[in-house]
């Protein structure tokens, strides 16, 4: 691709015209990480959080965003959504890593699942996910760390479509 496909010829922003496409099943997965305090982990591993379960309010979230990216992102497509999968994972990396900064020595690995059989892909559906499943962990604990930290946050896979398949190597 040689051009960005959300400006027409005069420069203008628009959404892209899609009637054209076939529709084809589609699949992105994205993922990203919190980085915390251990007793942030700890915390949220027991269920001790003063708000609740943690993880499943940010799965819940996760999955919401991705039913309404095209609400939060100007010139994406409304999709109908087949499947939403998050997935986290809590990580300790204090045994791993004594040299890293204190808020980076625990993390939550969030991976998100989204399918589609349509038009257009979904890759910023999973994006989106990540990201607000990440914010939610963050709104939910922020009153015993603020230093928490969201990163890379990243597209690892996308399936079907014109341009086909594409893993992150």
């Amino acid at each position: 691709m040689t051009q960005f496909t959300h400006f027409d010829s005069a420069g203008q922003a628009h959404m892209v015209d899609v009637a054209d496409k076939a529709d084809t099943r589609r699949i992105a997965i994205a993922s990203g990480q919190i980085l915390m305090q251990p007793e942030t982990l700890r915390l949220i591993r027991e269920g001790d959080a003063k708000k609740g379960d943690v993880i499943g309010i940010a799965r819940i979230a996760a999955i919401q965003a991705a039913k309404k990216t095209s609400e939060l992102i100007p010139l994406c497509h409304p999709l109908m959504l087949s499947r939403v999968a998050v997935d986290f994972e809590l990580i300790d990396l204090a045994s791993h890593d004594t040299s890293a900064e204190p808020q980076s020595r625990a993390a939550i690995a969030c991976t998100a699942t989204v399918e589609v059989t349509g038009k257009t892909g979904v890759e910023m559906e999973a994006l989106t996910a990540v990201q607000v499943g990440l914010l939610t962990i963050y709104d939910m604990c922020k009153a015993v760390d603020r230093g928490m930290t969201m990163t890379n946050i990243q597209l690892m896979e996308k399936h079907g479509g014109k341009s086909g398949s594409y893993r992150r190597r």
